[in-house]
């Protein structure tokens, strides 16, 4: 990893050119025909394989498509229970910390977000049990905490995964960041976050596709920031790619 890349969750070498023209019209075609596979049935390891090599899609590609498809019920499910902003007011929120702050980190920095079949914005970043601050690591904090306080919740508590490298530095930063503008704040590492957020009555604050699937409410404050906050982001919408309920 270069230095550009520790100090930033921007755009890699040579994704302008898997992500644009005609390989972007290959990406839509691939995420129409993994959501259409995904109807009928078929497991998303077994998708994942026959659409990647039909269009031969190099792992990054996978990736994208991977996390932009889900199934036509999937997708309703995930609507039911999504809260409009306004509603977060007086409501306890938990938020899934590192998936938050990495996407709105790569926002910041120009790297690749996806707005996915299910409204969701993600990205590619991955930390695969490492992760590294990065110099928009703080303004991230800060920025998703104007936003939400500025609707008046009664608290707020971060979860962090224990096993990933820096995770108590991100929770120290996280609990400054809250003194310092005098916010109700927590923030908690234990060893599977998605499981406590699956489980809990709060607000949750993830995109995490298998946390939305347990049926919580939940809010998609990633949607809200790139409606909002980054215009000019770069941004691949696939979110019309869903094939008609049949």
């Amino acid at each position: 990893m270069n230095t550009h890349e520790q100090r930033h969750r921007g755009m890699r070498p040579n994704e302008q050119a898997l992500f644009s023209g005609k390989q972007l019209q290959h990406l839509r075609d691939a995420v129409y025909e993994f959501c259409w596979l995904l109807n009928r049935g078929y497991a998303r390891h077994s998708v994942i394989q026959l659409v990647g090599d039909h269009h031969q899609l190099t792992e990054r590609q996978r990736l994208v498509i991977t996390r932009a498809a889900c199934s036509n019920f999937n997708r309703d499910l995930r609507n039911k229970t999504c809260l409009r902003i306004e509603q977060i007011q007086g409501r306890q929120l938990l938020i899934d910390g590192f998936n938050q702050i990495i996407s709105v980190e790569t926002a910041m920095a120009g790297g690749l977000l996806i707005r996915c079949c299910d409204g969701c914005i993600r990205d590619i970043a991955g930390i695969h049990g490492t992760y590294r601050l990065v110099n928009e690591t703080r303004q991230a904090i800060e920025l998703i905490g104007n936003v939400l306080q500025a609707f008046s919740p009664a608290s707020v508590l971060w979860l962090f995964d224990k096993p990933v490298s820096n995770s108590g530095r991100l929770a120290a930063m996280v609990r400054d960041v809250a003194k310092a503008h005098d916010w109700n704040w927590q923030a908690e590492l234990t060893e599977n976050p998605d499981q406590v957020i699956r489980h809990s009555d709060k607000v949750a604050i993830t995109s995490d596709s298998a946390i939305l699937d347990g049926g919580v409410q939940w809010l998609n404050l990633g949607a809200h920031l790139v409606k909002n906050h980054f215009h000019e982001s770069w941004l691949i919408d696939f979110s019309g790619a869903l094939p008609e309920q049949e």
